[in-house]
C-alpha cells in the first residue's frame, strides 16, 4: 500500500479548509492517507475547526505568516524527519477533491517511474480549466509573449500560447515544464534530492521553481487530465490583494533573477526588470479602480 501524505496549508479561511478536509475524506483511498494541515498563523476559527471536526488530520500551528513555501516546508521536514510517506500532494484549501481523485494521482506515479511530478485537471468553479494546471517556465521569451499580450490575442498559437500551452486539448496528458502548487504529487524521494521550497517565495512562483529544479535533476513533469480536482482558486489571496499583487510581481523578480539572469544580456534584464515594475504599478491602478467585492491579484 502506497503512503500518500496531503499537505493544506491554510490562512484564515476556515469555512474553505473545513470543506477541502471533507471532500478528502468523504471516501476511502486504497493510499495510507495522512494529511497535513499547517494553519499560517490564522486569526478566525480554522485551528479550533480542525481539532473539533478532524482531530484525526496532523496539525501544525506556525506563530507567524511565513507565506506558502515556509508552511508547506514545516509539514515536509517533518514527513521527511519521519520517512512516513512515500508520495507527498501539496493541495491548496480552495480545492475539493472528487473520490478517487488522490488514488489515480498514485497510480500514475507508480505506473510511471521517470516522472516525478504529476497534477491534475483543475477546473475553476464555471467548469473552465484553471490555465495555471500546465505551464511552460517563464523565460524571457515566454514571459514576453505573455505580458505583451500576445500569448491572449493569438491563445492557438504554439509559439505565443507557450506559457499556459492554450493551443492544447485540456483533455490532452503532456509533459510540462510546470503544474501548479495548488495540486501537484512528487515522489517523496525527490523531495530528498532536490531539496524544500525555496522560501525567497513568500507567494507565487515557488512551484514553477520547484518544477524547474527537479527537472535539472533529469526527472519529467506530467499534467494528468484524467483526473480533475476542483479549485476555487485566489479565495484567499483575494481579501489582501495589494500585498497578493507585490508578491506576485515579486515572485516574477526572484525567479528570473534565479534562473535567466545570468545568461541573459544585461539590457536585456534591465528591459525585464522595468517591465515587471511596470507591469505591478499598472496591476496596483487597475486593483484600486475596482470596488473591493471585485478587487483581484491580476
Amino acid at each position: 500500500m502506497s503512503r500518500l501524505a496531503v499537505v493544506i496549508l491554510n490562512y484564515n479561511r476556515a469555512d474553505l479548509l473545513a470543506d477541502c478536509l471533507a471532500s478528502l475524506y468523504a471516501a476511502p483511498t486504497r493510499c495510507d492517507l495522512t494529511v497535513w494541515v499547517v494553519d499560517n498563523a490564522s486569526s478566525d476559527a480554522s485551528v479550533t475547526i480542525v481539532r473539533e471536526r478532524f482531530p484525526q488530520a496532523r496539525l501544525i500551528v506556525s506563530p507567524i505568516n511565513g507565506g506558502f513555501s515556509y508552511g508547506n516546508n514545516l509539514a515536509l521536514r517533518a514527513i521527511s524527519a519521519e520517512q512516513s510517506a512515500d508520495y507527498v500532494l501539496l493541495l491548496n484549501n480552495d480545492t475539493l477533491v472528487p473520490a478517487g481523485a488522490l488514488d489515480g494521482l498514485v497510480d500514475y506515479l507508480v505506473a510511471n517511474p521517470a516522472v516525478a511530478v504529476v497534477g491534475p485537471r483543475l477546473l475553476l468553479p464555471d467548469g473552465s480549466l484553471d490555465l495555471a494546471c500546465r505551464r511552460s517556465f517563464p523565460s524571457p521569451e515566454i514571459s514576453f509573449y505573455r505580458m505583451s499580450g500576445l500569448a491572449a490575442l493569438f491563445p492557438q498559437s504554439r509559439r505565443f500560447g507557450r506559457y499556459n500551452l492554450t493551443y492544447l486539448d485540456p483533455a490532452c496528458e503532456t509533459e510540462v515544464d510546470a503544474v501548479v502548487g495548488a495540486c501537484m504529487l512528487l515522489r517523496a524521494a525527490v523531495i530528498n534530492e532536490v531539496g524544500l521550497l525555496d522560501e525567497q517565495f513568500f507567494m507565487y512562483g515557488e512551484d514553477l521553481d520547484w518544477c524547474y529544479r527537479i527537472k535539472a535533476y533529469g526527472w519529467r513533469v506530467v499534467y494528468y487530465p484524467q483526473v480533475i480536482v476542483h479549485h476555487y482558486k485566489r479565495a484567499s489571496s483575494t481579501r489582501r490583494a495589494i500585498p497578493s499583487i507585490h508578491a506576485f510581481y515579486a515572485a516574477m523578480r526572484i525567479f528570473h533573477r534565479k534562473h535567466y539572469a545570468a545568461t541573459t544580456a544585461a539590457p536585456l534584464n534591465l528591459l525585464i526588470e522595468v517591465g515587471i515594475s511596470f507591469k505591478e504599478f499598472m496591476a496596483l491602478g487597475r486593483n484600486l479602480l475596482l470596488p473591493p467585492a471585485a478587487r483581484r491579484v491580476a
